[in-house]
């Protein structure tokens, strides 16, 4: 679906690039962001400020007793249309080289009114990894039935624990909005779900349309459950 890309910061965080030593023309290595620390009630933005298309972040794994993580390569989405083929890119860089955007926006099908269906999504992640560990997961009821969350956590845990990122279409209208998106519109869009908390229920979102210069962030399971409806997610 569609995404426009809006400038703008909203917040700060911990990263850091490292130049090798002796290489002062050499390109500077890709940020890389720490998503430990979180508040789970408000969402907070863990990367900020990188709002030129293409520009890339790195997360790497980790771990804690109740929460996980896993490592992927962030983009930032290089057209306004593109959110579908980034978020796919994201999803796929946690298990192999990630192609371009512009490949899966060709493989996906993606034209300017966006990626259809969150069918193209799942279709290009089996093709690309092998075999057939993803699966298209609609939710049509708005709100969702306690049955849907059910299996909404459950996958998320389920994958996240088994280094497979979901990936999730959603609609994000005024009033109920991850962070730094355009508070009168509504955004029909698709983002990476690549860590969760079991202990405040949180999820980690890599969100490839850098709304308001967020990338990077943490939101509440049951904010991401209100979000998907009517579309679905890959898992």
């Amino acid at each position: 679906m569609r995404a426009r890309l809006v400038p703008g910061v909203i917040a700060a965080l911990t990263l850091g690039a490292l130049l090798l030593p002796g290489t002062a023309q050499a390109a500077p290595a890709v940020p890389v962001v720490d998503v430990r620390a979180h508040d789970s009630t408000a969402g907070t933005a863990l990367a900020s400020g990188y709002n030129e298309p293409g520009t890339e972040l790195r997360v790497d794994a980790g771990r804690t007793s109740a929460a996980r993580w896993l490592e992927i390569d962030y983009q930032v989405q290089q057209t306004g249309y593109w959110c579908g083929p980034a978020a796919t890119r994201i999803a796929l860089s946690a298990r192999t080289a990630a192609p371009s955007q512009g490949e899966l926006a060709a493989q996906l099908g993606t034209t300017e009114t966006g990626t259809d269906h969150i069918g193209q999504v799942t279709a290009v992640l089996n093709a690309r990894l092998g075999g057939g560990w993803y699966e298209t997961k609609e939710m049509p009821n708005d709100p969702p039935t306690q049955a849907q969350r059910d299996l909404l956590w459950h996958d998320i845990v389920f994958d996240i624990d088994r280094n497979y990122p979901l990936v999730a279409n959603i609609v994000a209208p005024p009033g109920n909005q991850p962070p730094g998106y355009p508070p009168d519109q509504t955004i029909y869009h698709y983002f990476t779900v690549f860590g969760y908390d079991a202990v405040d229920r949180t999820v980690l979102i890599a969100d490839p349309a850098s709304f308001g210069g967020n990338q990077i962030y943490w939101i509440s399971f049951d904010q991401l459950a209100t979000l998907i409806p009517p579309k679905g997610y890959s898992a």
